[in-house]
């Protein structure tokens, strides 16, 4: 039986956990671990990806750093997730700001000495990274699309940063970037339908507020088909073995995702939305291991 203490300190555990999205960092690191043994470093054997102590330096800044970007985006937008996810906030609140803040400097700061283990050149990559979730956290995120864009942009740089430590350049990579850059772009124009309400009250400028829900749908569409066309491109040009299931229900999640998008109207319609392309992202992470079935076995 716990006391009275020990339930107050698991409670501002479960609070700091749910501000840092832990379970979105824990994706990260396994989406991160599989595109090097997959695609950036397929050539190398699994033992040398997986006890690469530079690979385990940028996989643990990058998840220093996205935790520490979760935490000042959370203090940014505290009265607007007030409006947005009253539960969410109320359990968020446990922890004090000034507590949160620690954590956000101590995070950065772990990230930069992660980062050190590498090369000076990744403490520069990773100070700019800390820098643009900063920036976007406290000015862009309130422009119409440039939030969109650098939102985008900042959640596939931890990849970005493997990429350039293997200094892989197949075209296979490129395409696969591309893919996941549409779906979070995607996911970042949801997301701004599902908070329109609490960016209407707080002034944010983001594109369903500024051009309206029509045209925040139309631009959707035009994402949602360009997404198709290049899981289309991954399926008839490149060799991804297996994955080519993952991208066949990719493509026909997309098109529900098109048809419910334009009978929306509702938060809750938004927020099933946006749970669908979470599913595809999170899917096409584990959906990796297709690519070669045999590998693990093959490279042991």
């Amino acid at each position: 039986m716990l006391t009275r203490q020990q339930k107050h300190i698991l409670l501002k555990f479960f609070s700091l956990f749910s501000v840092v999205r832990g379970y979105n960092i824990l994706v990260v690191v396994i989406a991160q671990y599989l595109a090097s043994i997959y695609i950036f470093a397929h050539d190398k054997p699994l033992k040398t990806v997986l006890f690469d102590i530079n690979l385990l330096m940028l996989v643990l800044a990058s998840s220093a750093t996205i935790a520490a970007g979760y935490i000042i985006n959370n203090f940014y937008d505290s009265e607007k997730d007030l409006i947005n996810r009253p539960r969410k906030t109320m359990l968020d609140r446990l922890v004090s700001q000034n507590t949160k803040l620690s954590f956000y400097f101590v995070l950065n700061f772990l990230a930069v000495i992660f980062a050190s283990y590498v090369s000076f050149k990744a403490v520069l990559f990773f100070a700019s990274y800390i820098f643009g979730i900063w920036l976007y956290s406290h000015r862009l995120k309130k422009r119409p699309m440039t939030g969109n864009l650098v939102s985008a942009i900042l959640t596939v740089t931890p990849f970005f940063a493997i990429f350039i430590y293997y200094q892989n350049f197949e075209l296979v990579i490129f395409a696969h970037a591309v893919f996941l850059f549409l779906l979070v772009s995607m996911r970042e124009l949801t997301k701004d339908l599902e908070n329109i309400k609490g960016d209407l009250a707080l002034g944010y400028n983001t594109v369903p507020v500024v051009y309206g829900e029509e045209m925040s749908k139309r631009i959707l569409s035009v994402l949602a088909i360009s997404t198709m066309i290049s899981g289309i491109v991954l399926i008839l040009f490149f060799k991804i073995g297996y994955m080519f299931y993952f991208f066949y229900v990719s493509i026909a999640l997309l098109v529900l995702f098109v048809l419910i998008l334009w009978k929306s109207n509702k938060k809750l319609h938004y927020l099933l939305l946006h749970n669908i392309l979470k599913f595809i992202i999170v899917a096409g992470v584990f959906s990796i291991l297709l690519i070669d079935v045999s590998i693990v076995l093959n490279r042991l």
